[in-house]
């Protein structure tokens, strides 16, 4: 089968909306991006091939990622979807019917919400449909221009970033090894919880473009085999559903996956050459001042 017959077969946003809700409902009305995403191709039964295509070359999001972006988006501001600063999404209602809902409706609505005040010229739909994907997209692009920041690092950099991000998260007695030879181990840790319990951790950094394969996870595992209580790969890309499966298959050493949107996230959690600038708004109440 041709590529462009594999990405023909990638279903639109707007057919994402309805199973993205039925996801939130079978996972008790409330979940991470990665908890929601896992449940919606549980619920619709996309095929490995399509979940595997990347959005663009630096692989942060996989095509159906990028446009499940889109759905929770679109779910937002027609009021069914609300999401927290960590990162956590919910049904406004549980008891939502998902079966009186309308794909179409819930576009329309949104683009009609979001669309410019008149003018005296009519409004040109495909720049509406426009406005509204920029406001999305505007909400995704960063994770992708930063990447392709450390895209450009050098590898020991890229090494000493994943060092900081784990000390801003806890970790201590953190060391770069980056010994060449020794099974792609770069750094090992220790992560200590409660201030009782403490676990040794090697790690591993990627800097790459494509997705991490299901070979890449065992021959991780291999070498930290023995030698770790746990094992940490992170990455700029994504990876793939095997290396999914791979990374947490039963009887051996698990290893837990950090990926490029993850990556992106914890460097704006931690202001680490990620700043979030809050503009403020103002707005006037003329009322109050009649009050007076």
């Amino acid at each position: 089968m041709g590529r462009k017959k594999i990405h023909d077969k990638v279903p639109t946003y707007d057919k994402m909306l309805i199973p993205t809700l039925e996801a939130l409902k079978r996972l008790g009305g409330s979940g991470s991006i990665d908890e929601i995403n896992e449940k919606v191709y549980e619920v619709t039964g996309y095929d490995e091939e399509i979940l595997e295509i990347p959005h663009d070359e630096n692989g942060v999001q996989t095509k159906v990622e990028y446009r499940l972006a889109w759905a929770r988006t679109y779910l937002k501001k027609y009021g069914l979807l609300e999401n927290s600063s960590r990162g956590i999404w919910a049904l406004v209602d549980n008891e939502i019917d998902t079966s009186k809902l309308n794909s179409d409706e819930i576009v329309r609505y949104v683009r009609e919400k979001t669309r410019k005040p008149k003018t005296d010229k009519p409004k040109n739909p495909k720049l509406q449909n426009e406005e509204v994907e920029d406001e999305i997209e505007d909400q995704i692009d960063w994770k992708e221009n930063l990447i392709s920041v450390l895209l450009k690092i050098d590898p020991s950099a890229f090494e000493r970033l994943c060092q900081r991000i784990l000390r801003e998260s806890g970790f201590i007695q953190v060391e770069v090894t980056g010994k060449s030879g020794d099974g792609g181990i770069d750094g090992k840790g220790i992560v200590r919880i409660n201030g009782f319990l403490s676990f040794h951790v090697f790690f591993q950094c990627k800097r790459y473009k494509g997705s991490v394969s299901s070979g890449d996870v065992r021959d991780f595992r291999g070498a930290m085999q023995g030698r770790a209580d746990k094992g940490l790969f992170i990455t700029t890309s994504n990876f793939t559903r095997e290396a999914i499966k791979e990374a947490s298959r039963d009887g051996a050493p698990p290893i837990d996956l950090i990926d490029g949107e993850q990556l992106c996230n914890k460097l704006k959690e931690f202001n680490l050459g990620v700043k979030t600038e809050l503009i403020e708004d103002i707005s006037i109440n003329p009322e109050w001042f009649d009050k007076i």
